[in-house]
Formats: C-alpha cells, structure tokens, sequence
C-alpha cells in the first residue's frame, strides 16, 4: 500500500489547521477511507502520551481519534516543547533527546532531523490510503526556510502537494494568502495546489469576488469557504493564544473555576470537559489579572517549567490570591506541575524541567518536588479515593513527589499512590492529566463544590458527536472530492 497524501498549511498561526485536519480526517474515515495524521514538527506544551510510550503533540492525537487511531509517534516525529523564551526540550519519535535554544534549532540543528521525519512519513505511506499532513505557523517566515522540515521543507522533500488555508475572521485573507505567494521562491510556489478561507461570519457570497481575486492573482484552484463552526469548541485546542476567549463569562448561581494562565502552561485541554459543563464557569486567569476571590475552586494546570512558572506566580501576586482562597476553604486543585507548584519546595539542580535551581512553592501542600533526568509517560487508571469514582488519563511528568501529605493520595492507580491531599481534603494535586473527562469523577468533584450540581453529560460521547459534525460541515462546504483527486497527483 502506498498512501496519497496532501499537506494544509496555514497563512499564519491559528488559522486553524489542526481543527480543519481533524474534520477532514474525521470525513475521510466516514468515506471508508484508511486514512492518517501526519505532522512533521510540532510545537506546544500540550502533549499526549501513545500506548506504546512516547509523546506527540494532541493535536496529533485528536487527529488521530479522528481517523478511528490510536496516537503514535510517527504522527508527530518531532515534538518541541518550550521551556523558556529561548529554549524547548526536543522530543524525536516520542522520547527527549535534549535541550535547544532557539538559535541552534532553527539555525542548523532542525535540518539534521529530516531523516527521522521522512523516515516516520515513509512508514506511514506504507500502512494507510490516504495521510493529511498539517503544516505549523506559516510558510511566509522565510527566515526561517532555510532547513525547513515543518512547512515547505518537507513538502518539497516529502513531494506532497500544498493547500493554504487563510482565517477571515482575522481580517486580511485575501492579501495574506496573495502575500504569501509572492514571498515563496518558484519552487515552493509550485508547491501550493489550492486555497481554502476559514472561520467566515455571514453569507460568503459576500466573498465570491474574493475568491475570483485571490484565484486570479495565484491561479490557484479554491475548495470553498468554511464557515464559523460551533461544533468546534467541542474540541480540544492546542494553542494557548484563544484561552482568554474560552473563558466563560460567570453567571449567577454558576460553579466558578479559576486557572492561571502559566507562562508556560502545559495540557491545559485538561478543562475542556468543565469549560463545557452546563452551570459551570471556566475562566483562564491572563498575566496582570487577579485571581477572583469568589471563585469556587482554583486549577493550577500543568507547566513546562514548574520552577520558571512558580517564579512567575508570585510576579503576578497570584500566590497571595491563591493562599487567601485557601485559607476560606475553598478547592485548591493542582495537576501534574499544578500538584509541584502547591508544595514547600522545587528542585532542579540539573535544569531537567527549565532553568536548574531551587525555589520555595506555595507550601499549601506538606510535600516536596525533586526534578528527574528521566521522564514518565505512561497511561493510567485509578481510583480516586475521596469519591471513590474511576479516573482514566495519562502521566506525563519528570519531577518526583514526596511529603507528609502525599501519605494522603488523591487517587490509587496500577503504579501505585498518586499526588496528595491536606488534612481537610480542600487542596489536593494529582499527576493524572485527563481527570474530568472521566464523567462520574467529574460529576462528583462538582457537587463536593455544589450540593446541587446536577449529573454530568458524557464527555467522550460529546467528542465523537462533534467530530461527525465537524465532517459533515465540511462535507457541506468543501470540495472535498476535488482534495482527493488532487492528492492523487504526485510530483
């Protein structure tokens, strides 16, 4: 089997291309079609672990639900995962193989890992029909071209054709993907089959002089306009720019969540299942904003750099925020480095998780942290102790817990106790990312919140509705036959 493969870029960041991915991959299965994600290089701090071991970015993963898959590394071959301004771990075929600063990768480092991604997209064109690879950031950075393997880099090596995608709503889509043209040299331009708008508010109609234009100027062919979708926020994002417009704007008699926006925050879809909880309240906490005293409970979600973000907590005077909440007894929840940030101490002497160091944490929890070479990744399953419920999920996590307060675990699972809980059983932390879309834990942590929270919907359920949704649009609004037959065509 050799599989026909075609490759969405994007005119910028955000535009959408994991999202539109997924419901392609999502129309493809629907159609019969054995098909598969692919992305080359990926960067964000949301991660999900494979059954096999590794990591991939969860887009990647979503993806790959998706398509009827289970994750695995040769989705995402090359996984970089910021750790400051100027750094991120390098993750190749799920495992770290090391630290980077930016310069170096993007420099020269990055070209020397084309083998390893062409190597993972080989294997796949001999498993599957019909792969659809998503490009990351834009193709119009030419300074960054030059030993490319995310964007055309790799289409020019990998010889797959190109649709960009522009976001309307953004403003600007015609002159982005003109733009984009004209930056290119010939041979990425060559690259580029076709176009597709994203993200239209109204009758696109209005946009069909747009299309003659862009069509007119590039000469290349359109597969329509999608609209605003709904369904999509359904779905698990992966960048952390829209956080601040997925927080809900809190109404009366609403179970109020707080989390602070880390400057390094990491699976932060760990609260997509309570951002759409009816009667419940999301709201990501932005840099420079208090935490709301009257929140019901606080989520400190997970970091890249447990010791960098700790630091950055007490800049934004969340820690004094955090401290008060707790001493009225409200719910104080950390996840994996959530769980790191709520003890005495962190340790990093070799720099495993950021910068090396050591520094004091909130103390709301008796437990300490020590930073680790090696990594955990592992999927688990569990018991949660106080409810008694079952929680599914997965560890992710290279730091090591230990205290008083850990005697007291949040949950059991196969490897053992995990995470840890005060004496009043108001502030707890856990290792397991993935809590709440288990729906009976989800339901009863609520209602230790509110007596009154009423039973929980079914969250995977919601997922795989939405994904058909999202194919169908896309069925509706797209030429998708045209895609197929253009991804046919070889170079």
């Amino acid at each position: 089997m050799t599989a026909k493969s075609f490759m969405f870029q994007g005119t910028g960041s955000n535009v959408g291309k994991s999202i539109l991915v997924a419901g392609l991959c999502r129309a493809a299965k629907n159609r019969g079609i054995h098909v598969a994600p692919f992305k080359p290089q990926n960067m964000s701090n949301n991660a999900a672990v494979c059954p096999g071991g590794g990591e991939i970015g969860r887009a990647q993963a979503l993806q790959a639900r998706a398509c009827g898959l289970t994750p695995q590394v040769d989705f995402n071959p090359v996984l970089l995962k910021p750790q400051s301004d100027k750094q991120s771990q390098v993750v190749v075929h799920g495992e770290v193989i090391g630290t980077q600063d930016a310069r170096s990768f993007f420099g020269s480092e990055r070209k020397n890992l084309l083998p390893d991604v062409l190597s993972s997209f080989q294997q796949l064109t001999e498993s599957y029909e019909l792969l659809l690879i998503e490009g990351a950031g834009s193709p119009a950075e030419t300074n960054l071209r030059e030993g490319d393997i995310a964007n055309m880099g790799f289409a020019v090596a990998a010889n797959v054709p190109v649709c960009l995608i522009a976001d309307i709503d953004r403003g600007g889509a015609i002159a982005s993907l003109v733009g984009t043209q004209a930056v290119l040299d010939k041979a990425d331009q060559q690259r580029i089959k076709s176009f597709m708008i994203n993200k239209f508010r109204g009758d696109p109609r209005l946009f069909d002089q747009g299309l003659v234009d862009i069509q007119r100027v590039t000469g290349w062919s359109q597969y329509g306009i999608v609209p605003w979708l709904p369904e999509t926020r359904m779905l698990p994002e992966e960048d952390a720019v829209p956080l601040e417009e997925a927080s809900a704007a809190s109404k009366n008699n609403h179970i109020k969540v707080a989390a602070p926006m880390l400057s390094r925050i990491a699976n932060f879809d760990d609260l997509d299942p309570l951002r759409l909880e009816p009667g419940v309240d999301v709201n990501f906490i932005p840099p420079g904003s208090p935490i709301p005293l009257d929140a019901d409970a606080v989520i400190l979600l997970g970091t890249k750099s447990a010791l960098g973000d700790m630091q950055f907590i007490k800049a934004q005077g969340w820690d004094i925020d955090i401290k008060a909440l707790a001493r009225q007894g409200r719910t104080i929840l950390g996840v994996c480095g959530g769980l790191q940030l709520l003890g005495h101490m962190l340790h990093d002497p070799n720099g495993a998780d950021g910068n090396p160091g050591t520094e004091t944490g909130l103390g709301l929890l008796d437990i300490q942290t020590s930073m680790q070479a090696s990594k955990t990744l592992r999927q688990t399953n569990g018991i949660h102790l106080e409810s008694g419920t079952a929680v599914a999920g997965y560890e992710i996590h290279v730091g090591k817990t230990e205290g008083a307060d850990a005697t007291r675990p949040f949950a059991t699972t196969e490897f053992g106790p995990d995470g840890a809980t005060n004496t009043s059983g108001t502030i707890s932390g856990t290792y397991i990312h993935g809590l709440f879309t288990s729906d009976a834990f989800r339901t009863a942590w609520l209602s230790k919140l509110r007596s009154d929270h009423s039973a929980s919907f079914n969250y995977e359920q919601t997922v795989e509705d939405a994904l058909d949704q999202l194919a169908a649009s896309l069925e509706t609004h797209l030429n998708i036959d045209q895609l197929l037959a253009d991804a046919e065509e070889k170079y």
